[in-house]
C-alpha cells in the first residue's frame, strides 16, 4: 500500500531504469554500492509509504526538518530533525510524515555487494545532532553531487563517481566522529588532545609522562585509556606519527636522512632507517626513490 500527496513544491527525484541497474550490478566498481533512486521532498504533508514485503533496495531517509515516523521489525519510531533511518532490503516497513509538522526529507535507495559494511547503521534511528562541527553542508554537497551527476545521464564515469560519493556519504554517518573532527579536535576528548599534543611535538623529545600530564592523567592510566581507544600504545602511536612526518620530509623536502633523523629524535640515520622500515616495509631511500626522483639527495 502506498499513499502520497499529489506532489510537493520544489520536490525532485530520479529513478534509474532497470537496464542501468543491471549495468551497475555488473560493473566491478559500481557493483560495490550503487543508487537506484534519489530525491528530496520538502514539507511533505501526507507523505506515506507501506510495503509489506519491503523493496529490493535499502532505503535511506534523512529528516532535514519537521518530523514523521518510521516502522520496521514491529517497532515504530519518531523521526525528527537531524535524524536518519535506513530500511534494510526485502523487509516489511512503513513510514510517513507528521500531519501537524510535516517533514522535509532527503532520501535514496541503494544496493550493492558492500552493503554489509554499513549494517551497524541499518535498521535503527541514527542521531546526527547539531553541533558547531556538524558539517551538514559537506555531507549534503555529496548528496547534490550524486543527484546532479545522475541527472546528467548514465555514462559509466557518472555512475562510478556516484558510487564513490555514495560510499563517502554513508561513511560520513557510520563514522560520524571522524567525519566531524577533520578540522578540529574536541577539547573534551583527552585522547584526541593527546594526539594533537604529539603531532605538535614530533620534533621535541616528549615523554609518556609529559603526554599523560598534558591531558591530566597518570602515565599508567593514560596508557590504558589510549590503547583501548586506538589499539596502539602511546609510544607506538607516537612513532607512527614520526614516520608519517618522515614520509612527508622524504617526499617533499631536500632533507638528508641524518637531518630527518635528527629532527625526529632518532639516534642516527641507521636507527631512523630501521624504525622506518619496520613501519613502512621499505627503507627511506626506497621510499624517496619510489615517490620522487630525489634519491641523489640522500648522501
Amino acid at each position: 500500500m502506498e499513499k502520497i500527496a499529489e506532489g510537493f513544491n520544489n520536490e525532485k527525484a530520479i529513478i534509474t531504469p532497470y537496464a542501468i541497474r543491471n549495468l551497475q550490478a555488473e560493473n566491478p566498481i559500481t557493483r560495490q554500492l550503487y543508487l537506484t533512486h534519489i530525491g528530496y521532498y520538502p514539507k511533505a504533508r501526507f507523505h506515506f509509504r507501506e510495503r509489506p514485503k519491503g523493496t529490493n533496495e535499502n532505503i535511506f531517509i534523512y529528516c532535514e526538518e519537521g518530523s514523521g515516523w518510521v516502522q520496521h521489525a514491529n517497532e515504530k519510531y519518531e523521526l525528527a530533525k537531524n535524524q536518519a533511518f535506513i530500511f534494510p532490503a526485502n523487509e516489511a516497513h512503513a513510514y510517513g510524515s507528521s500531519a501537524i509538522n510535516p517533514w522535509s526529507i532527503y532520501w535514496l535507495h541503494f544496493k550493492g555487494d558492500n552493503t554489509p559494511m554499513f549494517e551497524s547503521i541499518i535498521g535503527k534511528v541514527v542521531n546526527l545532532k547539531d553541533t558547531d562541527k556538524s558539517r551538514y553542508g559537506d555531507r549534503f554537497q555529496l548528496f547534490e553531487e550524486m543527484y546532479q551527476n545522475l541527472d546528467k545521464g548514465y555514462s559509466r564515469e557518472n555512475l562510478e563517481y556516484i558510487s564513490f560519493c555514495l560510499m563517502h556519504f554513508l561513511a560520513s554517518i557510520k563514522y560520524l566522529d571522524q567525519f566531524r573532527e577533520i578540522n578540529s579536535v574536541k577539547e573534551s576528548d583527552s585522547i584526541q588532545k593527546s594526539i594533537l599534543f604529539m603531532k605538535n611535538n614530533l620534533e621535541n623529545k616528549v615523554t609518556l609522562k609529559e603526554i599523560a600530564s598534558h591531558v591530566g592523567y597518570s602515565s599508567s592510566r593514560f596508557g590504558t585509556l589510549f590503547t583501548e581507544k586506538t589499539s596502539y600504545s602511546p609510544v607506538h602511536y607516537l612513532n607512527q606519527l614520526k614516520i608519517q612526518r618522515a614520509c612527508s620530509y622524504l617526499q617533499f623536502t631536500d632533507l638528508k636522512l641524518k637531518e630527518i633523523a635528527f629532527r625526529l629524535g632518532y639516534y642516527d640515520a641507521f636507527h631512523f632507517s630501521k624504525a622506518f622500515k619496520l613501519e613502512m616495509e621499505i627503507t627511506p631511500k626506497e621510499y624517496r626513490r619510489r615517490y620522487t626522483n630525489q634519491e641523489t639527495r640522500l648522501s
